[in-house]
C-alpha cells in the first residue's frame, strides 16, 4: 500500500507562487511532466500568457486550472506590452507559457521579459521541461560544450549560416550543436548539414516524453 506524500515545507512553499511576471514551463509532451511549483504558480496567477491557447488549454484543464488566458505572441508581442507591464505595476501575477517546454527558447516573449525588467518590475523563472536539453542528454554525443541554434533559416540563409559554423569549426570551435526542425522540412535541412559538414555522427530526436518517441543515431 502507497503512502501519502509527507507534509514537507518544500511542498508547502508552493503556496505563494511568485510575483510579478513567471516564466512556466510545460511539458514538451507528457501531460505528467508539469512541475508541482508550475500547476501551483498557474493557479495563482491574474492572467496566463500563451503561444497559442487553445494548445494550452488542454494542459490547464487535465489539471483543473480555471485562470484566465490570452494569447502572446510573434504577432501581437510589441502591442501588448504597455498594458501588460500596467498589469504588472498594478501588482497581478501574470504567467507566460509556451505551447511546449521553456519560455523564450526558440518561443515568444523575449521583448516583453526585456520590457519588464528594464521597467524595474519582478521577473522569475521556473525550472521545467526542455526539449533541447532533453534530446542532448538522450543523443550520446558530447554533452558540453554545446550550441543552441534554435530553428534553423530557410533557403540560402540556411547554407550561408551553416557555412559560417564550419569556418568557425575550421577556427577552432568545438561543439554538440542542436537545432530545432519541422518534421517536413526535417530531411531538407539533413542533407544541407551533410553538405556542409560532412558525414559525422548525428541524431533524430522526436516525440520526446510521448508513446512513440524515437531517437535515430547515424552519421550524417
Amino acid at each position: 500500500m502507497s503512502e501519502a506524500l509527507p507534509d514537507l515545507p518544500i511542498l508547502n512553499r508552493t503556496a505563494t507562487p511568485p510575483e510579478g511576471l513567471v516564466l512556466v514551463p510545460t511539458p514538451i509532451g507528457n501531460l505528467g511532466d508539469v512541475t508541482i511549483r508550475a500547476i501551483a504558480t498557474l493557479k495563482a496567477a491574474d492572467l496566463i500568457l500563451c503561444e497559442d491557447t487553445r494548445v494550452t488549454a488542454r494542459l490547464l484543464t487535465a489539471y483543473g486550472i480555471s485562470a484566465a488566458t490570452a494569447p502572446l505572441h510573434d504577432h501581437n508581442e510589441d502591442q501588448r506590452i504597455p498594458a501588460l507591464l500596467e498589469r504588472l505595476r498594478g501588482g497581478q501575477r501574470i504567467a507566460l507559457v509556451s505551447d511546449a517546454g521553456t519560455p523564450l527558447v526558440s518561443d515568444p516573449g523575449y521583448r516583453l521579459v526585456r520590457a519588464a525588467l528594464e521597467a524595474g518590475l519582478p521577473v522569475s523563472a521556473l525550472p521545467g521541461p526542455n526539449a533541447a536539453l532533453t534530446a542532448l542528454t538522450l543523443s550520446g554525443l558530447p554533452p558540453h560544450p554545446f550550441l543552441f541554434l534554435g530553428f534553423p533559416p530557410r533557403g540560402g540563409a540556411r547554407l550561408a549560416a551553416f557555412a559560417q559554423l564550419r569556418a568557425a569549426e575550421r577556427a577552432g570551435l568545438s561543439a554538440t550543436m542542436i537545432w530545432y526542425e519541422a518534421p517536413s522540412r526535417a530531411g531538407e535541412t539533413l542533407a544541407d548539414l551533410l553538405a556542409a559538414f560532412g558525414d559525422r555522427p548525428a541524431v533524430l530526436a522526436r516525440e520526446l516524453t510521448k508513446h512513440f518517441e524515437e531517437i535515430i543515431r547515424a552519421p550524417l
